[in-house]
C-alpha cells in the first residue's frame, strides 16, 4: 500500500510537468479542437500508433483499456515520454520552418487483484500553437491591410482506468478522464490612416470529462501464435463550455475603441469514438497490428461568425477516419546479448481531417515511424525498456499549406518488482 501511494505521488508530481505539452506549430490547429494527439505511450509511437489489440505484462496501454488486465502480478510499470519535431511549410514558392518539443505523457500500471489491472496518467488530448498574416492591397483608397493571426491553447487529460479479464479470452475496460484547457484564437486587421483596426478575440475554457470503454478478445491460434480482437468505445458530450468572440474596433485617427462580446451557451462538443483493431503475435519474437478509428464530429455543430453575429454552424466539420498498421520484431528473446532483446519496430497510416476549410476539405495525414526498444539491464533490474522512435508525418491538400513534420519520440518503460515476495534461504 505503501508503494501504490508513493505512486499516486509520484504521478501528482509529474502532472504539472507533463502538462508542458510538446505543442503545435501548424495553422491548421486553428480549426476545431486544434490537433488532436495520438494517446499512445512509447512501444505505440514506434508502429504507427496501432494498439487497439495489443496486450502484454510488461507495458502500458492507454489504447485500449482491456489490456490493463494482462499486467503482470508482480511488477509496477511507470511508463514517460518526451518528444521533438521540426515542421516544414511550403506554400506556392515559400517555405518555413519550426519547431516545438516538450513532455508528451506519464501513466503507470499495476494489478490490483486477480484478473484485475489499474492504470492512471496524465496526457494531452490536443494541442493549438499557430501564427502567421496576410497582406491585401487596396487600390481605391491606395492602402494596405495587414491581417495576423495567433493562437494557443489546447485540452489536456488525467486519467484512471481498469481491465478486467471476465473470461478466459475476454476482457473489458475502461478509463475515465478529467479533461481540462483553454484557447486563445486572435485576428487582427490594421491598414493606414484610412482603415480602422479590428481585433477579433476568440475564447473559451473547458473543464469536462472524457469516457471510453474497450473489450480485447484474444485466442490461441497455434502453438505459439496468438490472434487478438480488439473494440474501443468512446461516446460524444457537450463540454458545458461557453465559447465567446470579442470584437475590438479601433478607430486610427481619434484612437477610440468599440467593444462588443457574443457568447455562445455549451457551444464546444466531443465527437463519438468507434475504434477496432487486429493483432498478431508469434511468441516473444514477432507481433503485428492494424487499427481502423472513426470520429463522428460530422453531426456537431461548431461556434462560427453567422451574419454578423456568433453562433453555432452545422457543416464546418466532417467524419475523420483514421487506418494505422504496425509491427515489432525481437531477434532472440532467449539470447544472453543484448542485440538478441532488442526490439525493432515499424508502423504507417493515413487518416482524414475533422474539419473543412473555406467549404473544402481539410489536409489528409500520412505518417510513417521507425523505432526500437531497448532493454535496461543491470544488477537489479533487467526489465525495464528505452523506447526511441523517429516519425514523418505530411499533409496536404489542393490550394492548401503543405507540412511536413518530422519528430523524435523518446521513452522509458520502467518495471520493477516491486510486489514480488522474497524468499531467505
Amino acid at each position: 500500500m505503501n508503494k501504490f501511494l508513493g505512486c499516486l505521488v509520484f504521478l501528482s508530481m509529474t502532472t504539472s510537468i507533463a502538462l508542458a505539452q510538446s505543442g503545435s506549430d501548424s495553422p491548421y490547429s486553428q480549426f476545431g479542437l486544434g490537433d488532436l494527439t495520438d494517446q499512445g505511450v512509447g512501444f505505440n509511437k514506434g508502429m504507427g500508433g496501432v494498439g487497439i489489440a495489443f496486450r502484454k505484462g510488461n507495458e502500458v496501454n492507454p489504447l485500449n483499456p482491456a489490456s490493463y488486465s494482462s499486467i503482470d502480478s508482480v511488477t509496477m510499470i511507470f511508463d514517460a515520454g518526451f518528444s521533438g519535431q521540426l515542421t516544414n511549410f511550403k506554400e506556392n514558392n515559400k517555405k518555413e520552418n519550426a519547431t516545438s518539443g516538450g513532455f508528451d505523457y506519464v501513466v503507470a500500471s499495476l494489478r490490483v487483484i486477480r484478473n484485475l489491472g489499474f492504470s492512471f496518467g496524465v496526457m494531452p488530448y490536443s494541442n493549438i500553437g499557430y501564427g502567421y498574416s496576410t497582406s491585401t492591397s487596396l487600390s481605391d483608397v491606395n492602402a494596405t491591410v495587414s491581417s495576423s493571426y495567433s493562437g494557443e491553447g489546447g485540452l489536456s487529460q488525467i486519467f484512471v482506468g481498469a481491465g478486467y479479464r471476465v473470461l478466459k479470452p475476454l476482457s473489458v475496460g475502461f478509463n475515465v478522464a478529467y479533461l481540462w484547457g483553454d484557447y486563445r484564437k486572435t485576428v487582427q486587421t490594421s491598414g493606414g490612416t484610412y482603415v480602422n483596426t479590428l481585433s477579433k478575440q476568440y475564447e473559451a475554457d473547458i473543464s469536462s470529462y472524457r469516457l471510453e470503454v474497450g473489450a480485447q478478445f484474444e485466442q490461441a491460434i497455434g502453438k505459439n501464435e496468438r490472434l487478438t480482437i480488439g473494440a474501443t468505445f468512446s461516446p460524444g458530450h457537450k463540454l458545458g463550455s461557453d465559447p465567446l468572440r470579442r470584437i475590438i474596433n479601433t478607430n486610427s485617427t481619434i484612437s477610440k475603441a468599440d467593444t462588443t462580446t457574443f457568447t455562445v451557451s455549451d457551444g464546444l462538443e466531443l465527437p463519438t469514438t468507434f475504434g477496432v483493431g487486429l493483432g498478431w503475435q508469434h511468441g516473444a519474437t514477432l507481433r503485428f497490428g492494424a487499427d481502423f478509428k472513426m470520429q463522428q464530429w460530422g453531426s456537431l455543430s461548431y461556434p462560427a461568425d453567422v451574419d454578423g453575429g456568433y453562433a453555432l454552424k452545422s457543416d464546418l466539420l466532417k467524419d475523420s477516419y483514421a487506418l494505422n498498421v504496425g509491427a515489432e520484431w525481437m531477434p532472440n528473446p532467449m539470447s544472453r546479448r543484448l542485440l538478441g532483446h532488442v526490439r525493432y519496430r515499424i508502423g504507417a497510416g493515413y487518416s482524414t481531417p475533422y474539419y473543412y476549410i473555406n467549404g473544402k476539405d481539410g489536409p489528409k495525414q500520412l505518417h510513417l515511424s521507425l523505432g526500437f526498444g531497448v532493454p535496461i539491464m543491470n544488477g537489479y533490474n533487467n526489465r525495464s525498456i528505452l523506447n526511441v522512435s523517429a516519425s514523418w508525418q505530411h499533409r496536404s491538400a489542393d490550394q492548401l499549406i503543405t507540412e511536413n513534420t518530422f519528430r523524435i519520440n523518446i521513452g522509458l518503460t520502467f518495471n520493477e518488482r516491486w510486489f514480488a515476495k522474497w524468499k531467505v534461504e
